[in-house]
């Protein structure tokens, strides 16, 4: 399985940036997915997650209202629209499946079992 992330770069506060993670290898349509981060010197974060048919997510409190998962089965692709950038979002940003799970992806890495690059998203105040 791979996951490739991308999209990331450099926005001014209050941008607007989307994310992709493209899928190759398996099924991609039966994995709950999800976005983590992780900043300098900071843990990984939760994000967003998404459950295998898109017709259910979960947020971070940080990004919720500003950040949209969705994903595309037919295209294998899920993606993260992120509006009303704030400098505090910059980070590394990692997709994640969770293969064969029925719900939301979980708000902890561990469940997770195949892990994207990462894209940096960088956002100037």
């Amino acid at each position: 399985v791979q996951l490739q992330a991308f999209g990331g770069g450099l926005v001014q506060a209050g941008g607007s940036l989307r994310l992709s993670c493209a899928a190759s290898g398996r099924t991609f349509s039966s994995d709950a997915m999800g976005w983590f981060r992780q900043a300098p010197g900071k843990e990984r974060e939760f994000v967003a997650a998404i459950n295998w048919s898109g017709a259910t997510a979960d947020y971070a409190d940080s990004v919720k209202d500003r950040f949209t998962i969705y994903r595309d089965n037919a295209k294998a692709t899920v993606y993260l629209q992120m509006n009303s950038l704030k400098p505090e979002d910059t980070a590394i940003y990692y997709c994640a499946a969770d293969t064969g799970r029925i719900g939301i992806g979980a708000r902890i890495p561990g469940p997770y079992d195949y892990w994207g690059q990462g894209t940096q998203v960088t956002v100037s105040s």
